[in-house]
C-alpha cells in the first residue's frame, strides 16, 4: 500500500505548485489575402488560401431574409 502524506500542505505551498497550472491562450496572425484572423500553418477558413495560393474554393452563403 503506497503511504499517505503525514502532515497537511499549506495554502501558500498548493498555490506555489499550481501557479505554473494555466491555460494558454490561442494566438493566430493575420491571413495576408484576406486579412482575418488565421491560426499560423493552416488554410484560411475565409478565403481558402495558404502561403499565396489557393488550396480550397469556398462557397459563399447567402443569407435569406424572411
Amino acid at each position: 500500500m503506497p503511504q499517505e502524506p503525514k502532515k497537511r500542505h499549506s495554502r501558500q505551498r498548493k498555490g506555489k505548485r499550481r501557479a505554473s497550472i494555466k491555460l494558454k491562450s490561442v494566438w493566430g496572425i493575420n491571413c495576408p489575402n484576406c486579412g482575418k484572423v488565421k491560426l499560423p500553418h493552416t488554410i484560411c477558413k475565409n478565403c481558402g488560401f495558404y502561403k499565396g495560393k489557393q488550396f480550397l474554393t469556398l462557397k459563399k452563403k447567402d443569407k435569406k431574409k424572411d
